[in-house]
C-alpha cells in the first residue's frame, strides 16, 4: 500500500508486512528526527519522506551532504533488491516516479546560486559564521547601527569591509557617542572576513538575494517542490553550512503568519549533520534555536533533524521531535553504551522487544518508527523494514539534473549577480569627493619658491590619487586624506 491523502507509508513491521505504518500529514509540523550510524538506511528514509511529502502537495527543503540525493529527480531503476523489499514488506503498487526537484548551490556549481545580503542575515549570525568573540560581536552590532542610521545597504563583503574601514578611522567620535570601537577589534573581523572569502563564503552574500516563497513551490500537478542544496563541498566550512540553515528557519520564522492547525504542514526541512547547528554554540545562539524549533511549527513548518546519534541535539530541542525514526546504532564504548541507553527511554515501550537490545541488532533499511498518533501522543516504537523509494537511488544523470535545472522556472531570476549602488559605491563617492576638494586647496595655496625637491604633502597627495584609481585605494582614501590634510594644518 503507498501513501494516503492523509499519510505517508514509512514500511512495515519486521516479520508482519500486514502491519503498515503510517507518518500523519497533520503532525508534520510537529518535527521529527532520522538518527543512525553511518550506512543503516538514513538516506533511503529520508528520500522516502520527501517523496511522501511532494505527493501530498508539501515542498520539502534538505541538505544533500553526501551529494545522493539528487536522483529524487529520476524515476527509480527498479534493481532487484528494491523491488524485493517493496514484496517483502506487501507494497503491492511499487512503481518508478520521479519528483519536481530544484537544485541550489551556495557556489553556483551544483544548482543556482542561493544568497543573501549581509543586512538580511544579521549581526548574531553572522558573528557565528566569523567566529568572533564577545567584543568583536559589540563591534559588529555597532556597524549595523550605524549603516542603518546613515542609510547604507550592507550587500555583500567588500561594503561591510568598506564601512569597517570608516569606522576605524572615525573610532574616537564612535566611541563617544555609540559604543567603544578599536581599531584593533576591527581589524580581527578584517581577518574574519579573509577566512570566510577563502572558504568560498563571500559567494553566499549578495544579490539577488534568496525569496523564500521560491523555496515554498508546487509544480502543475500540485506536487511540492524538493529543494536540494549541494552541501558536498559546503561541509568543508561546517560553521558556514550550520548558519546558512539557521538563517533560513529564522527568516521562515519571522516571515510567516500564523498557520493554525492543518491537516498538512506547509513545509518541511531536512537537516542533515545536524549535530553542525549546535556544536560550539554560544548559549544565547541555543536559546534562540530552541525557539525557533519551539514556535515555528505554528507557522506550518516542519523540521527533520538527521544525525548519527540522538544525543547529539540538546535535550531541549530533543522532546520536541515527535516523530522518530531509528536506525542502528554502534555500541563499542561504555560512551556509546550509555547514548543507546539514552536513546532507549525516549521510546514508549513495545512489550515484544527491548528497545535497547534491538537498536544495535538492526540491519540495513529497519529501524525503530515511533510516529504522532491521535491527539498528538506518540505511538508504540514498532521495528520496521523502510519502503524503498520510487525514485532513483543514489546520483541523478548529467542530462536529468540538468532537464530538472531547466524546467524549474527560477534559473533566470537566480542565475546571474546583481551589484547595486550600496555601502561600499556610497563611501567610496564620499572619498573622491574628498580627494577632489583636498586637489583643489593644494592648488589655491600660495605658491612658494619653487623646488625640485617634492614635498611631503604633494608625495601623499600623489600617492592619493593614483589610489583612488583603483577601488581598494578608494576604499581607504578618506582615511588617507584626513592625515595628510591634518599635516597640512600644521
Amino acid at each position: 500500500m503507498s501513501d494516503t491523502p492523509e499519510a505517508i507509508y514509512v514500511g512495515s513491521e519486521t516479520g508482519n508486512p500486514d502491519n503498515k505504518l503510517y507518518f500523519e500529514l497533520k503532525w508534520g509540523n510537529r518535527h521529527g528526527l532520522i538518527a543512525g550510524a553511518t550506512g543503516t538506511g538514513k538516506t533511503v528514509t529520508l528520500q522516502d519522506l520527501a517523496e511522501g511529502f511532494s505527493n501530498a502537495g508539501v515542498p520539502v527543503f534538505m541538505a544533500d551532504v553526501k551529494g545522493d540525493l539528487s536522483g529524487l529527480c529520476e524515476p527509480s531503476q527498479m534493481e532487484d533488491f528494491l523491488v524485493k523489499r517493496a514484496e517483502t514488506i506487501g507494497l503491492e503498487d511499487y512503481k518508478p516516479q520521479a519528483f519536481p526537484v530544484t537544485f541550489w548551490d551556495m557556489y553556483g556549481k551544483q544548482g543556482h546560486p542561493v544568497r543573501t545580503t549581509i543586512s538580511e542575515i544579521g549581526p548574531i549570525l553572522l558573528a557565528r559564521m566569523l567566529e568572533l568573540n564577545d567584543t568583536q560581536e559589540g563591534v559588529l552590532n555597532i556597524a549595523f547601527r550605524i549603516a542603518d542610521d546613515e542609510g547604507m545597504l550592507l550587500l555583500d563583503l567588500k561594503d561591510l569591509r568598506a564601512l569597517l574601514i570608516s569606522m576605524a578611522e572615525r573610532s574616537s567620535e564612535i566611541s563617544s557617542t555609540i559604543g567603544m570601537v578599536s581599531k584593533q577589534s576591527i581589524g580581527a573581523i578584517q581577518r574574519s572576513l579573509l577566512r570566510l572569502e577563502d572558504q568560498g563564503g563571500d559567494k553566499f552574500f549578495g544579490e539577488p538575494a534568496l525569496d523564500l516563497k521560491d523555496l515554498m513551490r508546487t509544480d502543475m500537478d500540485g506536487k511540492g517542490y524538493v529543494n536540494i542544496l549541494a552541501a558536498d563541498e559546503l561541509m568543508n566550512s561546517p560553521r558556514l553550512y550550520a548558519t546558512f540553515l539557521l538563517w533560513i528557519l529564522a527568516e521562515l520564522f519571522e516571515e510567516l503568519p500564523e498557520a493554525g492547525d492543518s491537516n498538512k504542514p506547509k513545509m518541511v526541512f531536512f537537516f542533515d549533520e545536524a549535530h553542525l547547528l549546535f556544536e560550539d554554540a554560544p548559549k544565547a545562539l541555543l536559546q534562540k534555536v530552541e525557539q525557533v524549533v519551539r514556535l515555528i511549527r505554528s507557522k506550518g513548518i516542519g523540521i527533520f533533524f538527521v544525525t548519527q546519534n540522538p544525543a547529539d541535539v540538546p535535550d531541549t530541542v530533543l522532546g520536541q521531535l515527535g516523530n522518530r525514526v531509528q536506525h542502528a546504532l554502534r555500541a563499542f564504548t561504555p560512551k556509546q553504551q550509555k547514548a543507546i541507553k539514552q536513546a532507549a527511554e525516549t521510546y514508549r515501550a513495545n512489550p515484544k522487544f527491548d528497545v535497547a537490545d534491538v537498536i544495535t541488532e538492526l540491519g540495513v533499511g529497519e529501524a525503530l518508527v515511533s510516529t504522532l498518533v491521535k491527539k498528538g501522543t506518540p505511538s508504540v516504537v514498532e521495528r520496521a523494514l523502510i519502503r524503498p523509494p520510487s525514485s532513483k537511488l543514489g546520483v541523478a544523470s548529467a542530462s536529468a539534473k540538468r532537464m530538472a535545472m531547466q524546467a524549474d522556472g527560477v534559473g533566470e531570476k537566480y542565475d546571474v549577480t546583481i551589484d547595486r549602488e550600496s555601502a561600499f559605491e556610497i563611501l567610496q563617492k564620499k572619498a573622491e569627493v574628498v580627494a577632489e576638494k583636498a586637489e583643489i586647496a593644494e592648488k589655491e595655496k600660495p605658491k612658494k619658491k619653487s623646488s625640485s625637491r617634492q614635498s611631503v604633502g604633494e608625495a601623499a597627495l600623489k600617492s592619493l590619487t593614483r589610489a583612488v584609481s583603483s577601488s581598494i585605494g578608494r576604499s581607504i582614501a578618506k582615511q588617507l586624506i584626513r592625515g595628510v590634510l591634518g599635516g597640512l594644518k600644521r
